[in-house]
């Protein structure tokens, strides 16, 4: 199954690009928006929480029983709801009755479809794939979340200009289920069980799979800090456009600038990720660094872009359009490493329990994060908000590096 690996990821590949990039469009125009109709931080938080809760709470069940069911059918499915879940808002959209708690419900329901999607395809790659190409099969995975990142807001902000919103979210009906019948055509294989089939225990099996995170100190320390990183994260990020607009009094075109840029730095880390690099007569391959040192070295990075983001004035938006696009950058290149360190480090049979335990583990905090995101923007203001997240996320990339448990996990098992 392996040694056709490459074809089999071409196909996946191709359905997953037209996927996610027409749900970053349509994703991108319901920000925009959201921005142009309320310009409230609260409910730009408030649709982030409804996307991420159902995820939240379902993740810390949906991996035992994606383990036990058949991967490529759990996909297919869930990529068929979510165009369900989107047709329905399109109707609404059609009729004229639209409601804020209409995109709500709806992106809470399509994060029900994406609770069981991501854990499954992130632990059917080990078994579809060499060991040794699990790093670069990351990185083409964050570089096509970055063509995403890139073609997302320019052509949700295009697409919102010259059609009425119903039209645009037929292009993510029509990716989901292109995503769903190119799947058709590739065999993904479930991991192998040992003794008798068991009814699921979901309590008891949730715990084995923090067991099993457990086991290996240096990435337990690693899941620790990602939650408290992305606490921290998560209600700057839905400032970005607020940022834009309020600090660098900026339009829907600077707003899509900005993503734009974070998208291109993002397909950079995943080139970086994702290709040898040659200097001289040596070749640097990421897949040979130590994937923990990496990852925080990406911390120190992203806040220093963070922290000096919130010290420019509102003359300075190019430099925070370059800031971002290097926080892309190594947002890219810790996603690829982080993902594939822990398909290195779990047992293939566990990990659809493992990813779907690590995203609830993050988004729970982030949610409550989320929900003071009305309070920093009010209270504490952008500019300090930013100030503090990088702080805080530069903090974490020295402490990481001087645990020795973080450094040993870290080095490669090839």
């Amino acid at each position: 199954m392996k040694e056709h690996w490459r074809r089999t990821f071409l196909i996946i590949w191709s359905g997953q690009l037209i996927s996610i990039l027409s749900s970053a469009v349509v994703g991108y125009a319901i920000i925009f928006w959201l921005s142009i109709e309320t310009g409230s931080a609260e409910i730009l938080a408030i649709a982030a929480i409804a996307a991420m809760l159902p995820q939240a709470v379902l993740g810390l069940f949906t991996g035992v029983y994606i383990d036990r069911w058949n991967r490529k059918l759990v996909m297919i499915l869930s990529d068929c709801f979510i165009a369900l879940c989107t047709l329905v808002l399109v109707i609404l959209f059609s009729v004229g009755k639209i409601e804020y708690w209409h995109i709500y419900l709806l992106a809470a329901a399509r994060s029900v479809g994406s609770a069981f999607h991501m854990p499954a395809m992130q632990a059917s790659l080990p078994l579809l794939a060499p060991e040794s190409k699990l790093m670069r099969i990351a990185g083409v995975n964050q570089m096509i979340h970055s063509i995403s990142a890139i073609g997302g807001p320019a052509l949700g902000a295009l697409l919102l200009a010259v059609l009425d919103m119903k039209y645009v979210l037929l292009f993510d009906i029509a990716g989901a289920l292109f995503a769903a019948t190119t799947l058709l055509f590739v065999v993904i294989p479930n991991p192998e069980k040992s003794g008798k089939k068991k009814t699921p225990h979901v309590w008891n099996e949730m715990k084995e799979s923090i067991a099993e995170i457990r086991k290996d100190k240096g990435l337990a320390f690693l899941f620790l800090f990602s939650v408290i990183a992305t606490f921290f994260i998560m209600p700057i990020a839905v400032m970005f456009p607020l940022m834009t607009i309020n600090h660098f009094n900026g339009t829907v075109f600077h707003m899509s600038v900005v993503e734009v840029f974070w998208g291109a730095g993002m397909l950079a880390g995943g080139a970086l990720a994702g290709i040898k690099l040659h200097a001289g007569n040596k070749t640097l391959n990421l897949d040979e660094l130590n994937k923990a040192t990496l990852i925080n070295y990406m911390y120190i990075i992203f806040g220093l872009t963070f922290f000096f983001s919130g010290i420019l004035s509102p003359a300075g938006f190019i430099w925070f359009v370059i800031l971002t696009a290097i926080g892309g950058v190594s947002t890219s290149v810790y996603n690829a490493s982080f993902t594939s360190l822990i398909q290195l480090k779990i047992d293939p049979a566990m990990l659809g329990r493992v990813f779907s335990v690590y995203m609830s583990f993050n988004y729970i905090p982030s949610m409550i994060g989320l929900l003071g995101t009305g309070f920093i923007a009010d209270r504490i203001g952008l500019i300090n908000a930013f100030i503090i997240c990088g702080f805080v996320n530069f903090a974490i990339g020295l402490i990481s590096l001087m645990i020795p448990s973080i450094r040993r996990t870290g080095i490669s098992t090839l």
